[in-house]
């Protein structure tokens, strides 16, 4: 646990850093928008097209081997990134850096599938989540203060190596106390082409958001979206049916919570990550306010998120199925907020109010990512549970390649050029990640209703000891997990 916990730190540390310092980057290397876009959107794809293969690789071969060489890459993407002068190279090595981060957290939710079940798998998927709130946490008012001390020109590249101690110490950590990996004869079966074609389908959603392009245009990637979603559904049937293991387990697709679970997983991350890139960017090219000030106004999201993250557990025994609804309804009263308040707030209370809406988004993440990832997993099969949690975490890696690609794209548009509003263009990129939630709180709800327990039907208390009924206790943490 210590090992995933120290990999978590270590990979949310350099994502928020990096937020933070994305203008001085941007005025630095004369980044146009586009190739902001690609920095960090393109991050979340390599990073969620190498947790499928790393999961497979870590279930057949042992998780250890993986984890080393993930972070490994991780590491020295990193130290090479902080010397780039060129952007183009600077995007190359973010998707290194992203497939590196892949590799290793498709490997620590594996791990915590092997040895957590139950309601001890909700506190360690709420200990992880924590963990992952202390690195973003950590990150702004770091990177801001880089920023302040050294310069944009230095402090950005700065940002780049604070992630550099953890990442070795995280190392040595896995070198020494990961278990060493399972001698297999066989040799795992990735489904190179269903990868392939996740990849190509993602591209085609996103390009438009990041390629300037007419209306037709647009509807052309539109259909070869749709087009490419077919042929991955026709090629797992087909790679299953000829006795290969497909990229989506077929119990996987056939368990319905497991796929709302992961759809509503995916609006919720998808908003947060583009949401907190777009305040970021407000604050500080829209308001003028300082590295180390935008830090401050993100700073209660990350803290509220830790705190909540850390009692979620409890949350879940008492209101069961209803916390992540709870969370995500919470989620879209914050953005409203945020976006109400950057539209007609005046400015003086502006940077006060907005972090009043982090406060409250912080607090719904911390009540609803834990909590609906372990009822997510609890419906993976145990061969299968490095493979389920890197679906999972795909699925939201995805939805932020996308979703940031989408959401910047309209603030980037907005405030720039000629007639340029930022306050009106951060308005209409918090209703986009609105409408995101939402969509998630509609399949929260509807998954509830399919996971509940038939009228009559009576759940074993959560409290009961495991020790004189461990058949009712399983039952409880079950129902607690849903």
């Amino acid at each position: 646990m210590a090992v995933c916990l120290a990999g978590g730190l270590t990979t949310m540390l350099d994502n928020s850093v990096l937020n933070i310092a994305v203008p001085a980057l941007r005025s630095s290397l004369h980044a146009g928008a586009t190739q902001v876009q690609w920095l960090v959107a393109g991050y979340s794809l390599a990073f969620g097209l190498a947790l499928i293969p790393g999961g497979r690789l870590g279930d057949e071969r042992g998780r250890k081997p993986f984890f080393v060489a993930g972070i490994a890459v991780f590491f020295a993407a990193g130290l090479l990134a902080s010397t780039v002068r060129i952007a183009e190279l600077l995007v190359l090595l973010r998707l290194l850096q992203g497939a590196g981060a892949g590799l290793v957290n498709s490997q620590m939710i594996g791990t915590i599938q092997d040895v957590f079940t139950g309601p001890e798998r909700t506190r360690a998927l709420g200990l992880y989540q924590v963990t992952c709130a202390v690195g973003i946490a950590l990150g702004p008012p770091i990177g801001g203060a880089l920023i302040a001390a050294a310069g944009p020109d230095w402090g950005w590249r700065l940002a780049f190596l604070v992630s550099a101690p953890s990442g070795l110490v995280t190392l040595v950590l896995a070198v020494r106390h990961l278990p060493p990996p399972r001698r297999s004869a066989g040799r795992a079966d990735l489904d190179p082409v269903g990868l392939l074609l996740v990849g190509a389908m993602t591209l085609a959603v996103m390009l438009p958001f990041i390629q300037p392009s007419s209306g037709t245009g647009k509807l052309l990637w539109a259909l070869a979206a749709c087009a490419l979603a077919g042929l991955f559904l026709l090629w797992q049937r087909r790679y299953a049916a000829t006795g290969h293991r497909p990229l989506l387990h077929p119990a996987l697709a056939r368990s319905a919570p497991y796929t709302l679970g992961t759809v509503v997983a995916m609006g919720q991350f998808g908003a947060s990550l583009a949401s907190g890139l777009v305040l970021v960017m407000f604050l500080q090219d829209g308001l003028g306010l300082s590295p180390l000030a935008a830090a401050a106004v993100t700073l209660p999201s990350a803290l509220a998120m830790a705190g909540v993250s850390a009692v979620a557990w409890r949350v879940v025994q008492r209101i069961g199925r209803h916390v992540v609804a709870l969370g995500l309804a919470l989620a879209v009263l914050a953005l409203l907020l945020s976006g109400l308040a950057g539209r007609y707030a005046p400015v003086g209370w502006l940077p006060l109010v907005l972090a009043a809406g982090q406060l409250c988004s912080g607090a719904a993440s911390g009540l609803s990512v834990s909590p609906n990832q372990a009822a997510v997993l609890r419906h993976a099969p145990a061969e299968a549970a490095g493979v389920a949690g890197g679906i999972l975490q795909m699925s939201q890696r995805i939805a932020g390649a996308v979703a940031v690609s989408a959401v910047s794209g309209i603030y980037l548009h907005g405030a720039a050029g000629p007639g340029a509003d930022p306050r009106s263009a951060y308005w209409h990129a918090v209703l986009a990640c609105t409408a995101l939630v939402t969509l998630s709180l509609t399949l929260a709800v509807l998954t509830g209703r399919r996971t509940q327990p038939p009228a009559g039907s009576h759940l074993p208390s959560a409290r009961t000891s495991p020790r004189t009924a461990p058949g009712a206790a399983r039952a409880a943490s079950e129902g607690a997990e849903v």
